[in-house]
């Protein structure tokens, strides 16, 4: 992988050309937006405790998007040499003309600047390039990756192993016919692993904007952990139980509430739970979208969105108070409101996402002072200081295969996975199988039912690269477990 490209600024020379031969061809009345991308992912997976792939992608894709004449089409390529461009504008030009009246054309974003995060450590002059990003990430070698898997492996002690550590390198550049023109670079990493003994597994799971933080050694320490301590499973019978969830659980409520509830084509069309203003949650939970890092973690995704909006911090609840929905160009028109920065390939059809949630972690002056961790124990070390305040209940650390029941009321269905573990009077004192739970995610975060949340954020990646989520541990009064082995 590398980053040249970003440097010289081709891509922003190729978006600013394309713009000015689309409106050559399609006449000046058109209006035209061009984003550049070149996307470089490496992955190394590995099974049986042994790397059995190592793969690499580099694709430089050009989307052209043209309104004229009270209609709208896109389309996209990878040929960038003139030919493939005169192409591409022609097949745009032939789908415009076959498209239906777009009446909710917002129009085009006007040269805006871009914003730039606490970590920012470029000058400014190249709009805001270096958003802290990470070169060494960029450029990683497979046996940086491959290293990481040895120590994962060798830290489990023997026992089966599985996942991946990928690295993710992007740069765009976005010009259209207004005059608006960026571009960015973004890096990131990742490692996801389980352990398994007997049917008992076990997860670790981490993401960041440098490679350099991620430890395999840790996490195979960690999901080993977890598999030794779910041996040996109870049932116990469905019902309402007091929780700590992991932040691997966490990362689930956090991507159901952003592409669901947060989500403003859904809020407009009455189709989410969100009430700007209103008290909805409690007052303890901050939940905010951070797509251009801090001074401690590099911007995890590009600076702008695909119709070259700048993206910035957006607070989406404030002390448990609804404050605002993400919205792009097309959503915020019909809300009478501005574009948030979170414009997609797919936001018109799925509406705007936020791709960076970071749920805000509690002051550490609120946890008790424990002794210090147990090696063999289940708990995460976010979740050991929650787990100690709690009489009877669960602790969880991941939920997969989560569906939305009912999208107004965010009602979630799901089972617990990798680990679960009956807790008595602040101890872990069995395993327990796997249960199925229903639960409204707002209702389970409404007031006087978060009973407490970790001191630490662990960022944590999503099944698709660029999406990440801040997550602490959390302590929940209730969630609704509805069925287990026996049904």
């Amino acid at each position: 992988m590398t980053s040249d490209i970003a440097r010289t600024g081709a891509e922003l020379e190729l978006a600013a050309r394309l713009v000015g031969l689309a409106r050559s061809i399609a006449g000046p009345t058109a209006e035209a937006e061009v984003t550049v991308r070149h996307d470089a992912e490496a992955l190394t997976r590995f099974a049986n405790s042994m790397i059995h792939q190592n793969v690499a992608d580099a694709t430089t894709t050009v989307q052209l998007r043209l309104h004229l004449d009270g209609r709208t089409a896109a389309a996209a390529t990878t040929l960038t040499d003139p030919d493939g461009l005169a192409a591409l504008v022609e097949r745009t030009i032939a789908a415009v003309r076959l498209s239906p009246p777009d009446h909710l054309w917002p129009g085009l974003i006007p040269p805006t600047p871009l914003h730039h995060s606490a970590g920012y450590h470029g000058s400014g002059e190249r709009s805001g390039l270096d958003f802290g990003f990470d070169e060494a990430t960029a450029r990683a070698a497979p046996g940086e990756r491959a290293s990481r898997v040895r120590d994962f492996v060798r830290a489990a002690g023997g026992l089966e192993t599985a996942g991946y550590c990928r690295t993710v390198y992007s740069s765009a550049a976005f010009a259209n016919s207004a005059g608006q023109s960026v571009e960015g670079r973004a890096a990131e990493a990742a490692m996801d692993g389980i352990a398994r003994l007997n049917g008992s597994d076990g997860v670790a799971r981490l993401a960041s904007g440098r490679l350099a933080d991620l430890d395999g050694a840790v996490l195979g320490a960690r999901a080993a952990a977890k598999a030794r301590a779910g041996e040996r499973q109870v049932e116990l019978p469905p019902g309402r139980y007091e929780v700590v969830l992991e932040p691997e659980a966490v990362a689930d409520l956090l991507g159901n509430l952003a592409a669901f509830g947060f989500n403003g084509k859904a809020w407009s069309q009455r189709e989410s739970f969100a009430e700007l203003g209103a008290d909805q949650f409690d007052p303890s939970i901050t939940l905010v979208d951070e797509p251009l890092g801090s001074r401690s973690e590099p911007a995890p995704g590009l600076p702008f969105d695909v119709e070259g909006t700048p993206r910035q911090s957006l607070v989406l609840v404030r002390d448990g108070v609804t404050k605002a929905v993400t919205h792009d160009r097309l959503s915020a028109a019909a809300a009478g409101a501005e574009s948030t920065g979170h414009a997609s390939a797919g936001s018109r059809t799925w509406g705007p996402t936020a791709a960076h949630l970071r749920l805000e972690a509690a002051p550490a002056a609120t946890e008790p002072v424990l002794p210090p961790a147990d090696p063999t124990s289940p708990t995460a070390e976010s979740a050991r200081p929650l787990v100690a305040r709690m009489g009877r209940g669960l602790l969880i650390t991941d939920f997969w295969y989560t569906r939305v029941l009912d999208q107004r009321s965010l009602v979630v269905t799901g089972l617990t996975r990798n680990g679960v573990w009956l807790v008595e009077d602040g101890e872990v004192t069995s395993a327990v199988g796997n249960m199925r739970f229903t639960q409204s995610y707002p209702q389970a975060l409404s007031p006087g039912l978060v009973l407490g949340i970790g001191s630490d954020t662990v960022l944590l990646p999503d099944r698709w690269s660029g999406v990440r989520y801040a997550a602490p541990a959390l302590h929940l009064a209730s969630w609704n477990l509805t069925g287990n082995a026996s049904g």
